[in-house]
């Protein structure tokens, strides 16, 4: 069965690869030993998980209006955080994992009590919120709203410990949505990804106008920017584009630094913590998933080598499109969330690290 696990192209595209990461199986390679945990717990479409710092737990968003976390090592259901009456497009967790924050298409966003489960501040807005972080290195956290009907796209500050009011008046962004957002270095500033594909920079902690806190502005993507995501020190982001491209940015300079292409729309991409590699997920568009079968949908997570663009390996599972993913903080598994309402967490053989890339 060649259904699970990691496989790669067929002979002669692509580098060569080396040691033993894949045992070969006729002209398919597959590792069978590496059989996920499939959470299931959600009953519409997953739109984000999260790991918090310590790696131990694991919380997923769908569509179906239910945050919920699990332990990441056995895939324990630990409970729900129940007060939203719309999809929930995205979720994070602060650094002591002491609150949660989620943000939902019912025009509000969440601050919860992460043992508890109990709803510390529920903010309304004008309009669906489609990012919401927290920053790693202070009790501030950022959400973003949708540009919808006479409403414009906004970026909201709050403190944790004093969410009644915001910290700054909300910061008013152009005619371009935000659709993925993530903190920079020493939560300096915001990096923002755009539904035109534009990546900017804005200092939100200043009280100035939009074209002052716009630090930076660079458009590298044709599609929309679906997802953020940082290197482990911070110096590296990663965007994935419904262009079929995801690519690898300075942080500071929001310079290309690596492209990835895919024959995809790529829904998110991760960077590996402790080796040069990449994962990328997506596939076709959800509202054309009944008209293929699972293999012409592309529904597999594909790695590439970080710095060599090429794609090493690929893992497959999921009945729709992969919607997100995210490297364990040890490297030691990855989480994927898809369309099929499936969390899957992949904890890697021994055989991968002692995969090597010949060059």
């Amino acid at each position: 069965e060649n259904t699970r696990g990691l496989d790669r192209r067929g002979p002669g595209e692509g580098r060569k690869l080396a040691g033993a990461w894949y045992s070969k199986l006729g002209t398919d390679v597959a590792v069978k030993n590496m059989r996920p945990l499939v959470l299931r717990g959600h009953t519409r479409a997953i739109t984000q998980v999260r790991y918090n710092r310590d790696g131990d737990l694991l919380f997923s968003v769908a569509k179906d209006h239910k945050p919920t976390v699990w332990f990441s090592f056995n895939g324990e259901r630990l409970g729900t955080y129940d007060g939203h009456t719309g999809a929930v497009w995205c979720v994070d967790v602060n650094f002591d994992s002491t609150f949660v924050l989620t943000g939902s298409a019912d025009n509000s966003t969440c601050l919860w009590d992460c043992e508890t489960g109990k709803e510390v501040r529920k903010i309304e807005t004008k309009s669906a919120v489609r990012t919401a972080s927290f920053a790693r290195q202070s009790n501030l956290f950022a959400y973003s709203t949708d540009s919808a009907m006479n409403s414009k796209c906004e970026i909201v500050l709050y403190d944790a410990r004093q969410p009644d009011e915001p910290v700054r008046s909300p910061l008013v962004v152009g005619e371009s949505k935000v659709t993925a957002a993530v903190w920079g270095p020493f939560d300096q500033y915001l990096i923002t990804g755009h539904e035109d594909g534009t990546l900017s920079q804005y200092d939100i902690l200043e009280k100035q106008s939009e074209s002052e806190t716009c630090l930076k502005t660079v458009h590298e993507h044709k599609g929309t920017i679906s997802d953020l995501q940082l290197s482990s020190d911070s110096s590296m982001v990663i965007t994935a584009s419904k262009d079929m491209k995801a690519k690898l940015f300075d942080s500071e300079q929001l310079s290309v630094l690596k492209t990835y292409k895919s024959d995809r729309p790529v829904n998110s991409a991760a960077i590996s913590p402790v080796r040069d590699h990449v994962v990328l997920g997506g596939g076709q568009e959800a509202m054309e998933v009944t008209t293929t079968y699972t293999k012409a949908g592309k529904f597999d997570a594909r790695f590439y080598h970080l710095i060599f663009e090429e794609e090493i390996g690929r893992v497959k599972g999921h009945f729709g499109p992969l919607n997100n993913l995210k490297f364990h903080p040890s490297g030691e598994s990855y989480s994927s969330g898809g369309e099929d309402g499936y969390v899957r967490v992949h904890t890697f053989d021994p055989s991968y690290y002692e995969f090597d890339f010949e060059y």
